[in-house]
């Protein structure tokens, strides 16, 4: 199966547009990859490294926003939104009365980074970047949706933060011509009674664990969320109402303002008669030591409780 690093898509991506386009900027908080080198060394005039310095790499994008350039900003996840996220509320608040293109492409988006640790897990990106008005949100689960948004990118000139996977993860569309950014999801499986909802890497587990309930008779569906704000509400109502049961698939703490909070909302505010389950972390931080797969099992969110949770549900109802 065809595999790749995200962000190495997207930043190819990028470096391909700036070859053509003078008013396109990248900047880095001393952070590489691959795909960065090429790019630094065509287009070295628009890339600045600014070092181990995340709350100033807002600002400098901010500063170069204004003057009309679109703005790459690229830094480790839990460290760029949480480090910086005074100065990205500034930016926030700037971009309700001027127009800035600027794009925070933050690395390491969940448990990424599993073996190094709660400072390294980035469980609270979704819910704080949520809170911050006139700022878009794109959680991409594979490296198609992720290069298929530069367009996107490039044309909506707002504040946007691009949570990427570190790891290197499998595609999961073949073709990118059925994606629309703008609808914000698609409907990869169409279950019976039930559907998970995931974003992001956890869009991976949702399909393996569908493909386990097949085998038991058990028909799920999936939609793969990867625009978590702004939310086209009315969309995805309509392919959720189809189904009597909703499970929501999180890599981060859920009851905070994560994707089961975008979904309860569109429940409750659209009346949908569904019945609704979260699967994500609770609220405790992840300390054991182990790859990403031993931190689920810990966690209750490995494959076989969520297979067990769903089937039971499914089978006999909610208790």
């Amino acid at each position: 199966m065809d595999s790749k690093v995200m962000r190495d898509v997207l930043i190819g991506k990028i470096h391909e547009k700036m070859l053509t386009d003078d008013t396109i900027f990248f900047l880095s908080a001393d952070f590489g990859s691959p795909a960065l080198d090429k790019l630094r060394a065509e287009c070295g005039k628009r890339f600045i490294n600014v070092g181990i310095a995340e709350q100033n790499l807002i600002n400098i994008a901010t500063g170069l926003a204004l003057e009309g350039y679109t703005v790459y900003a690229y830094a480790i996840a839990p460290f760029l939104t949480m480090r910086a996220y005074e100065q990205t509320r500034n930016l926030a608040l700037l971009s309700q009365i001027r127009e800035v293109n600027i794009n925070l492409i933050g690395v390491g988006a969940g448990l990424s980074y599993d073996v190094t640790g709660p400072t390294h897990h980035c469980l609270e990106d979704i819910c704080i970047m949520r809170v911050l008005p006139n700022v878009v949100i794109f959680s991409p689960s594979d490296y198609v949706v992720t290069e298929k948004f530069v367009d996107y990118s490039l044309n909506v000139r707002l504040p946007k933060y691009i949570r990427l996977d570190g790891k290197v993860q499998p595609r999961i569309y073949n073709n990118a011509e059925r994606i629309s950014i703008e609808q914000g999801f698609f409907e990869l499986e169409s279950g019976g009674e039930a559907v998970i909802v995931s974003t992001g890497y956890m869009t991976h587990k949702a399909l393996k664990v569908t493909d386990v309930l097949k085998k038991d008779g058990v028909i799920v569906g999936v939609i793969d969320i990867f625009m978590l704000k702004p939310v086209n509400e009315v969309l995805l109502s309509n392919a959720l109402r189809k189904y009597s049961y909703i499970y929501t698939m999180e890599e981060g703490f859920i009851n905070k303002g994560g994707l089961d909070s975008i979904i309860t909302n569109i429940v409750n505010n659209l009346e949908i008669p569904t019945k609704l389950r979260k699967f994500g972390f609770s609220d405790r931080y992840v300390f054991e030591v182990g790859n990403r797969d031993h931190l689920y099992m810990v966690n209750g969110l490995d494959g076989k409780n969520i297979v067990k949770t769903i089937k039971k549900d499914v089978m006999k109802g909610y208790s």
